[in-house]
């Protein structure tokens, strides 16, 4: 039985970097997410590697290993303070923030 890997983008306030989300695992792009919305994606169990793309920007990479029937439930959402904003311009992983719930 396969894992099911879950992603929320949500966050309290407005999110200063808009638009829609790609989701990629492992390097590939597996879905793509608006703000409020929700996907879930089967995956093999085993260790895999997330990031959540806009364009040049970006989360930092967050690896995580999941077990046969087993949920993997992320939070994520656009950069919502200005001096952040400001230096994803800068570097670009800052701009989208990524947590495991």
């Amino acid at each position: 039985m396969p894992a099911t890997f879950r992603l929320i983008r949500e966050g309290v306030g407005i999110e200063l970097r808009r638009g829609s989300f790609d989701v990629t695992l492992d390097g590939k792009v597996v879905a793509r997410i608006e703000r409020g919305a929700a996907t879930e994606v089967p995956l093999e169990p085993g260790h895999h590697r997330l990031r959540i793309r806009a364009g040049r920007y970006s989360s930092r990479p967050d690896d995580f290993d999941c077990a046969d029937g087993e949920i993997v439930n992320f939070r994520c959402h656009g950069v919502m303070m200005w001096p952040r904003y400001v230096a994803s311009i800068v570097k670009p992983d800052l701009a989208v923030s990524l947590h495991r719930e």
